[in-house]
């Protein structure tokens, strides 16, 4: 999914004016990064928000139209009122497209409901990890990683390294690492292990004679 917006240049800071132009129903914002000065900007808030609720908006290449200008950027922050469905700041980082990036992608859960440690053992998936770093182009980023729950037993796991990513596109893992995403618990294992913690934290009865 390719995301593009149109922005407008700005050039009055400070509080004040970030009150204008949200009265104006646009929102404040700012591109940096590169070997260029930050750029600051006004964009449409319903077109921004709108962006904001699509999950790969937030992990994606952004094209974003600065007048006859385009730049390619990251999703880095976005600012939302504290109970109002309004974006109130917003900062994208300028990426080279020629260059790798690294990017925190979310991890989808599929199949869960027809797993065999689910559907036929009785036992509950527990995740340990919602998103992944990846390594790739930033025009590969990838909006999501979907984990295939399907053939998953009562026991079994999955890491990082059995994941199945697109082409082009790597996990980012640290030495001999190999980060657990996913396990299915059955409820026997789980409460024996809620036994063993119960044991553990009960005080020691005192000795005899004592």
């Amino acid at each position: 999914m390719k995301f593009e917006l149109n922005v407008n240049k700005r050039t009055q800071q400070g509080s004040g004016a970030s009150r204008r132009l949200r009265r104006a129903n646009m929102v404040p914002g700012i591109i940096y990064g590169g070997n260029v000065e930050p750029t600051l900007i006004e964009i449409p808030h319903n077109d921004l928000l709108l962006a904001l609720r699509k999950q790969g908006f937030h992990s994606t290449l952004i094209t974003l139209k600065v007048g006859s200008e385009t730049e390619s950027v990251l999703l880095r922050d976005s600012q939302m009122h504290p109970y109002k469905p309004l974006v109130l700041h917003v900062d994208f980082m300028r990426v080279d497209t020629t260059r790798v990036v690294h990017q925190k992608v979310p991890l989808h859960l599929i199949n869960a409901d027809i797993a065999p440690g689910v559907k036929v053992s009785g036992g509950f998936v527990t995740t340990t990890m919602t998103e992944v770093e990846v390594a790739c182009l930033p025009k590969d980023l990838p909006a999501f990683i979907e984990v295939d729950l399907k053939d998953l037993k009562g026991g079994q796991t999955i890491h990082v390294s059995q994941l199945n990513f697109p082409a082009n596109v790597k996990p980012v893992l640290h030495g001999s690492d190999d980060p657990l995403v996913v396990t299915i618990t059955l409820k026997r294992v789980a409460a024996e292990a809620e036994e063993d913690e119960a044991a553990a934290a009960a005080p020691a009865a005192p000795a005899a004679g004592a």
